[in-house]
């Protein structure tokens, strides 16, 4: 049996920084950086002006576009080199353009083995019902990963813009935000009994839409869509308040991040054993059957969670920087 650590040495660890920073307990620039405004101090009237002349005298040397040679010269190095590599760019993609098949040309590969590979062995290879979505999430896994980071990149350049630093009083309590009543949704009594009705269905619908993914019209995007317009709705009907028992920061990261590394793990897998023809010993299951297609069904699942939180924090971080 492992000894449990003194809880000095566990704060030490860098499990214990982590868990503080997934759950958002810990401020990593708190005590890290200077956080007092300096006391003002007071100059002498020579010693101001006498400074204001220097500042003035570099500035007449260094940023004097018309006499600066050195900054005249870069000035037009910079607008050649800028000319340069736009004519470049434009010749590169006209050759390209130009060297293209025509539209629709049947002895292209494009048109005749890929789409045939797909739609003659995807069943077989994928083991998904649904040929679009063995496409997207098998032959074409690594392109739809690289779109979900894209979704949790966007989401986490929002959180830094717009999330709204709350301030404790003397009593350290957190302090409300002063416009937080503006934004908070009125009570409407129609509009609460139609959410508290549609919104358990749609989340429904939902998760349907993402576990039905691989057999019929729908996946993880789809799916993870209908979600998140379900928790906008509750949002939307029922306040803020409401809506932290519900979805909270430290969920969307743990949801996030959970899914995006699940998602990792099982493609890099599948791709080890793929590029080196060695047996993934994943089934595929029996065509038609819920529990079917690999690993399609998983990163469904996940695609459907990070789409979810993204469009749901999307809506709480613009319309109140906070959730």
């Amino acid at each position: 049996m492992s000894k449990l650590k003194p809880q000095k040495e566990y704060e030490k660890t860098r499990s214990f920084r982590f868990q503080r920073w997934l759950g958002g307990s810990r401020d990593p620039y708190v005590g890290q950086v200077e956080m007092q405004p300096q006391t003002p101090v007071e100059l002498p009237e020579l010693t101001i002006q006498e400074r204001l002349r220097d500042s003035q005298a570099v500035r007449d040397k260094v940023y004097d576009i018309e006499n600066n040679k050195k900054l005249n010269l870069f000035r037009r190095i910079y607008v050649l080199a800028a000319i340069v590599y736009c004519a470049g760019l434009a010749f590169i993609l006209l050759a390209m353009v130009a060297s293209l098949p025509p539209t629709g040309e049947a002895e292209r590969p494009v048109n005749n083995e890929v789409s045939a590979r797909y739609i003659e062995n995807g069943l077989q290879e994928t083991g998904a019902v649904n040929i679009v979505t063995g496409m997207i999430l098998d032959y074409r896994a690594f392109d739809t990963f690289g779109e979900s980071n894209v979704l949790f990149a966007a989401t986490t350049t929002v959180l830094i813009l717009l999330h709204m630093k709350k301030k404790k009083n003397k009593e350290g309590k957190v302090e409300e935000i002063e416009s937080d009543r503006l934004l908070e949704p009125k009570q409407d009594a129609i509009l609460q009994a139609s959410a508290a009705v549609l919104v358990p269905i749609i989340i429904l619908f939902g998760i349907y839409v993402i576990l039905n993914g691989h057999l019929s019209p729908g996946g993880g995007f789809s799916g993870g869509a209908i979600i998140g317009a379900g928790l906008i709705l509750y949002l939307s009907a029922f306040g803020f308040e409401k809506a932290k028992k519900l979805f909270t920061e430290k969920l969307y990261k743990g949801v996030s991040f959970a899914a995006l590394t699940t998602y990792c793990l099982a493609k890099s897998y599948s791709f080890f054993t793929g590029a080196n023809h060695l047996e993934s010993h994943i089934p595929l299951g029996t065509p038609g059957a819920i529990l079917s297609s690999g690993l399609i069904l998983l990163l469904n699942i996940c695609v459907g969670m990070v789409v979810a939180c993204t469009m749901y924090t999307f809506y709480v971080m613009f319309r109140k920087g906070d959730f």
